[in-house]
């Protein structure tokens, strides 16, 4: 069984026909972070999912906006990056200092 598989309701995948849909590129983008740092242990994915049910149900916000919270919080209380490198990095994208993700 996949981790995925244990994403359910709300918290489900976005799929069509059996495959993930993503409506953006930065959506494909950000859950392919969330799924690689989990396998490299930065955090475990049952907090993940926790995080992610909680965003959906305290943040109404497109699917993926959620996801992106969930895995913006586990990455700050793991210590991955700080709010500073985020904010940064977050600004950079915003700026056009880096480039989109396509």
């Amino acid at each position: 069984m996949s981790k995925l598989d244990n994403l359910e309701g709300e918290a489900a995948v976005p799929r069509r026909n059996g495959e993930l849909v993503f409506n953006a590129p930065w959506e494909g983008r950000v859950f392919g972070m969330a799924v690689a740092l989990n396998e490299k242990g930065a955090y475990p994915w049952d907090a993940f999912r926790a995080q992610l049910v909680e965003k959906i149900a305290s943040e109404p916000a497109d699917y993926y906006e959620s996801w992106l919270a969930a895995f913006e919080s586990l990455l700050l209380e793991a210590g991955v990056v700080s709010v500073e490198e985020l904010e940064r990095r977050a600004d950079e994208y915003r700026s056009l200092e880096r480039d989109p993700v396509f």
